[in-house]
């Protein structure tokens, strides 16, 4: 019988399943790093783009911002020149108060007395001056008592005061004006 050496058709077939494995290994190592390399790429671009778009938003906040602090400017610039304007608007209303106080305190001055000094403060109106006698300076109070624009009369100081030889009272006296509200009257 002959004989056949089997041998190196088995180690034939052994080198070239070890090569065979050998390139499917290599194969796998390079499509393993290839998609490792490719994911890897494409969550580096998707971080870009996100890091990209978070960027750009922390402009838009930023400039926000700054028109927020302008806009803020801009209310507070509005409340002054509206307070501004509310105090020019009571003075255009309270005009016509003060041109009828300055009559109505000539209109009330009895004869024998003289004011030498008003201050206003507020409503409250303070007279300080000089009459010939006490019962002048009770008429000055009646017709405080009896005016139109002045109301709550009070007597602070009455003191005899020797004037060149003439006795005379030395007087203050205290009224409140009335305000006319022409927004309550119409």
């Amino acid at each position: 019988m002959p004989r056949i050496n089997l041998l190196p058709w088995r180690e034939q077939e052994r080198k070239r399943r070890q090569t065979n494995f050998g390139i499917a290994a290599i194969a796998a190592v390079a499509l393993g790093a290839l998609v490792t390399f490719g994911v890897s790429s494409w969550l580096q671009y998707r971080i870009d783009y996100q890091n990209a778009r978070n960027a750009r938003l922390e402009q838009e906040i930023q400039r926000l911002d700054a028109l927020i602090k302008e806009i803020a400017a801009l209310e507070t610039q509005k409340e002054r020149l509206l307070a501004r304007m509310e105090i020019i608007d009571e003075l255009q209303r309270s005009r016509p108060d003060s041109v009828h106080l300055f009559d109505q305190l000539v209109r009330i001055l009895p004869e024998g007395v003289f004011y030498e000094k008003m201050e206003q403060t507020g409503t409250k109106i303070e007279i300080e001056g000089i009459a010939e006698s006490s019962t002048r300076v009770s008429a000055l109070m009646r017709n405080i008592e009896n005016s139109e624009w002045l109301e709550k009369p009070g007597l602070e100081v009455v003191e005899t005061v020797d004037d060149r030889g003439v006795r005379r009272s030395r007087f203050t006296v205290s009224a409140r004006q009335i305000v006319t509200d022409k927004e309550n009257a119409e």
